[in-house]
Parts: C-alpha cells; structure tokens; sequence
C-alpha cells in the first residue's frame, strides 16, 4: 500500500502499490477501488481523480458535461423535454468512452454513482478554473 497527499486539498488518501487504472498487456478490465468504502466525498473525489489520470479521458468528460448543459439549456429555452434524456445520453456517453477507451478502468458510476455524479461537476468546475489541465 503507498499514502500520498492530493496537494490541492490536503486529503490524504491509500491505494495499492502500482494500482493506475490501467490494464497489463493480456489482462481483462483492471480491478480499482470500487469495493472500497468511502465515508463521504472528500475521501472519494482524490479516488476519482486517481481514475482520470488520461488527458483525452478528462477531455471527453468535459465535452460531455458541456453537451449536458447544451441540452439542458435546450430543454428550458424549447421547452421539449426530449432534450433531458439526450443530455444523460451524452454526459455518460462521452465519459465512459473516456474509461473505456483511454483510461482502461471501469466507471466509478457503476459503484458509486452519486459521488461520481459529483465527482463530474467538481472536475469540470476544477478544469474551468485552470487547477486541472486538459
């Protein structure tokens, strides 16, 4: 097990020694942190963040959380709610071929999908304000 320190916000957090997300040569989908337990978000998102170390993941899911905006504006500006499944569509479309693709994890979505919902929004908000790069 290796400690280390998110420097943004001083939360310590434990993984496994050489556990990335990634995936060996031969080796099927990678086992991740989604068995642990996290007592609240802020032992969550530096996980989350461990899980979005590919560039063109966290640019996918960036993309993805502005087309959720753009149909969501939709919705409200046409008032067709056609535009609200479009924009579940196109958030988790974009991110899980940001995992399945580039990253080589399985989503935290599927066992922790509130924390991942959040998790989303905190990064999108964190890549808009420069303290995560694209």
């Amino acid at each position: 097990m290796e400690a280390s320190t998110d420097p943004r916000r001083g939360v310590r957090t434990v993984r496994e020694a050489g556990h990335r997300g990634h995936r060996a040569k031969g080796e099927t989908m990678s086992h991740t942190a989604h068995t642990e337990h996290f007592a609240n978000f802020a032992e969550f998102y530096p996980f989350y963040l461990s899980e979005h170390q590919n560039l063109m993941s966290r640019r996918l899911h960036f993309i993805g959380s502005l087309g959720v905006i753009g149909c969501v504006a939709m919705a409200i500006a046409t008032g067709s709610w056609f535009w609200l499944p479009l924009a579940v569509v196109c958030g988790y479309g974009f991110a899980w071929v940001g995992h399945f693709a580039f990253e080589k994890n399985r989503p935290a979505t599927f066992r922790h999908p509130v924390y991942s919902l959040m998790g989303d929004w905190v990064m999108f908000s964190d890549i808009c304000r420069g303290r995560i790069s694209l």
